[in-house]
């Protein structure tokens, strides 16, 4: 079998990129910037006040203190730059461009007004309380990266540093096919030894979280020929098939068979990870195809795993692998001698470092735990049980 870590590297190796469009900023969250975006304008545009207070030059303000400088005017947020006057202090407002010749902006709360002249204690220091223009980008430099996953944050950048629209990697297309004879389609009226279908909901809504557009092929019974004709109508338009169900080596697990069938070339169908030891990896024509266990917790985690870290890199993202936090188990664990394991856990912050504090119910096909569970501690195979305080990394279902 091969490790998480071969089996990843492996699926995501020579993934390319897919196409480039064009959206309006505040449609671009959760995008993947696709080219360099430089300022078309710098950052901030033009020199201003970053506090309520008085513009002065600094060099009018030599000798003992306290300095007494005549009131010279008032400057707000949209007014044009005014010119500074020798000796005087321009009453100023944050945002207000400062006048040109000033360099030092002293704050209100420590300026008396006396009539038409304004008195201070402190001598100010040449740029104290200014934002230069340029200072946080500079016209013509590189202010958003390829690569980079957009929110809201970023948004901000863009639209301050003059962008209408950016471009970035079109949306990565998905289509899940569930099989399994017990299978009934959302609404259909239960039946003796049938099961609602669960899973394509909620790695829908997982590869939604990456950046997706998600199409649920009709549920295929377990027949190899109904299972490769539904394959192959899924491949179609589609650049991810994921397969959930029919994927071990039962007599009833026909889903491998039937992808290699339609023209599937399967890399690897062994991972050392649990749960979910079981799934098929392939391509076809340049679509990917990922097949999963049935059982909830193996699909979701496995998806995870490998579905989400795939999506990302389809679309150029510089950090396509989930973010990982370290934690420490909340109590002793026995490990598995040869599998990574994924432990449905819930965080819990008092104090120190994180605690991951797992459900008891790790089943494969328990809901519970994944409803309730904030993400997954991740335990490293051992011969020895993992100690309570023993160091885990943590991936939330949020970091995905």
């Amino acid at each position: 079998m091969l490790t998480v870590d071969e089996a990843r590297a492996r699926w995501l190796s020579g993934v390319p990129r897919l196409p480039a469009e064009r959206v309006p900023i505040a449609a671009s969250a959760g995008r993947v910037i696709a080219t360099d975006v430089a300022a078309g304008l710098p950052l901030p545009l033009f020199d201003h006040s970053a506090m309520d207070g008085y513009a002065i030059a600094s060099a009018d303000c030599t000798g003992p203190a306290p300095f007494v400088l005549r009131f010279g005017g008032e400057s707000r947020a949209g007014d044009p730059p005014a010119p500074h006057v020798r000796e005087t202090a321009r009453r100023i407002f944050t945002g207000a461009p400062l006048p040109a010749g000033a360099d030092a902006v002293v704050m209100q709360e420590h300026v008396t007004r006396e009539g038409e002249s304004i008195r201070f204690v402190d001598p100010p220091r040449p740029g104290q309380h200014v934002r230069r223009a340029g200072e946080d980008v500079a016209g013509g430099a590189i202010a958003l990266r390829a690569g980079t996953r957009v929110r809201p944050g970023t948004i901000a950048l863009a639209a301050m540093i003059g962008r209408a629209e950016i471009a970035v990697a079109r949306r990565p297309h998905v289509t899940i096919l569930c099989t399994g004879d017990e299978l009934l389609a959302p609404g259909e009226p239960l039946r003796p030894g049938a099961i609602p279908e669960s899973n394509s909901a909620a790695l829908g809504a997982l590869a939604q979280q990456a950046g997706a557009v998600v199409r649920v092929a009709p549920i295929a019974a377990d027949d190899e020929a109904v299972v490769i004709r539904a394959v192959r109508d899924a491949l179609d338009g589609c650049d991810v098939l994921v397969t959930i169900g029919g994927v071990s080596v039962g007599d009833h697990d026909v889903v491998r068979p039937a992808l290699e069938a339609a023209g599937v070339s399967l890399d690897f169908w062994k991972v050392a990870i649990k749960p979910g030891k079981p799934i098929a990896v392939g391509r076809r024509d340049g679509v990917h195809v990922l097949g999963l266990p049935g059982n909830p917790a193996s699909a979701l985690v496995t998806f995870v795993v490998f579905g989400m870290p795939l999506l990302r890199a389809l679309q150029g993202d510089a950090m396509p692998s989930p973010l990982l936090l370290p934690a420490r188990m909340a109590t002793a664990r026995k490990r598995s001698p040869d599998r990574v394991e994924y432990v449905r856990a819930t965080l819990a912050a008092k104090g120190g470092p994180l605690v991951a504090v797992a459900h008891d119910n790790q089943a494969s096909g328990a809901a519970t735990s994944l409803a309730e569970s904030d993400g997954l501690a991740v335990v490293a195979p051992g011969e020895d049980a993992l100690p309570a305080g023993g160091a885990v990394d943590f991936l939330r279902w949020s970091d995905a």
